[in-house]
């Protein structure tokens, strides 16, 4: 599974490196690829944002930045997924069915988020790991990358994926029912 990561912030992302997902990696059974959105700044003070399009209160990041570092990543089949409270509440189903993609690229918002005019263009599903706001999209990046890998053959035993919590209750469930 590759996983190709577009934020402000690459170096938040060194935690991610630790433990099973850092194995992993060293395992080459993940890629995760940091791209800097500000490496794709044209301005001299790698400026990357701008009022909103349309008006509103606060920044939003420029569409052709993102849509350059977007471009530095694109493959046909990746799968880009933007992190955003106003997205869908990441579950297990969700987790299982991003684990069967090749391909992820995983867009960090920050200020008020990202011209929406960019997000029409490239994005195919937006997530929210909970109903609040954070500073960026690094930490819901994280967790979706964890959560995700631990699904992908040779990171975690098979057993104990099996045996995970999410997957108990509809064993036990089931169970109750059959006796």
């Amino acid at each position: 599974m590759k996983f190709d990561v577009l934020t402000l912030f690459p170096e938040m992302f060194e935690p991610i490196k630790q433990s099973i997902i850092g194995k992993a990696v060293e395992k080459k059974l993940i890629d995760i690829n940091l791209i800097n959105i500000r490496d794709f700044s044209k301005d001299k003070h790698k400026k990357v944002d701008d009022t909103p399009y349309g008006g509103g209160a606060g920044m939003v990041m420029r569409p052709d930045v993102v849509y350059d570092a977007y471009q530095s990543v694109k493959e046909e089949r990746a799968k880009v997924i933007y992190m955003s409270p106003q997205g869908k509440t990441l579950n297990q189903q969700i987790v299982e069915d991003l684990s069967k993609e090749s391909h992820l690229i995983i867009l960090c918002g920050h200020y008020e988020g990202i011209d929406q005019r960019v997000l029409d263009k490239i994005v195919n599903e937006e997530i929210s790991i909970g109903d609040y706001v954070l500073t960026g999209g690094e930490i819901p990046a994280m967790v979706l990358i964890d959560s995700v890998s631990r699904y992908i053959e040779g990171v975690l035993k098979q057993d104990s994926i099996q045996e995970e919590s999410f997957c108990m209750r509809t064993f036990r469930v089931s169970t109750i029912y059959e006796t």
